[in-house]
């Protein structure tokens, strides 16, 4: 069917956000804000403005699925992993593919673009594994690992 005759509705297709409208929502990671542009909890697809105050950091993580990351303001920095050193900058891109690993900081603060494809696992000193809101990562998203490995 076209665009012209689908039956479907505007609201059922276009999905319009205004992140001007939106307020910052803190994260368990000091100096880290997010607004949450798109999130699709069956699939683990998200889409969100990141800020970071001059100096945060996103500790020890792994991307399970492919990230994306464009930056808008500032830069983001590996600050440990494969990757160490690599600093991404004002109006550059990177991506990263599933499975790296990294800690990532922004020595003068940022704003970015990032969308994942599945939440990140962050690995806690204590040995836990967990998503960005500090919940089991196999609990919150395993059902996103198990699709992938039906696909595959």
């Amino acid at each position: 069917m076209d665009a012209v005759s689908s039956p479907q509705s505007a609201d059922q297709h276009s999905h319009l956000v205004q992140p001007q409208a939106m307020e910052w929502q803190k994260t368990r990671f000091p100096g880290c804000e997010a607004k949450t542009l798109l999130f699709d909890r069956g699939t683990g697809l998200m889409t969100a403005l990141m800020r970071f105050a001059p100096g945060s950091v996103l500790p020890d993580h792994e991307h399970v699925g492919i990230e994306q990351s464009y930056v808008i303001e500032g830069a983001l920095v590996d600050k440990e992993g494969l990757a160490q050193g690599i600093a991404c900058k004002a109006g550059e891109f990177i991506w990263r593919e599933a499975g790296s690993r990294h800690a990532a900081w922004c020595p003068d603060g940022a704003l970015i673009l990032a969308i994942f494809q599945v939440p990140n696992k962050f690995f806690e000193a204590d040995g836990r594994v967990v998503d960005a809101a500090g919940q089991d990562w196999d609990e919150a998203w395993g059902h996103t690992a198990a699709q992938r490995a039906r696909r595959v």
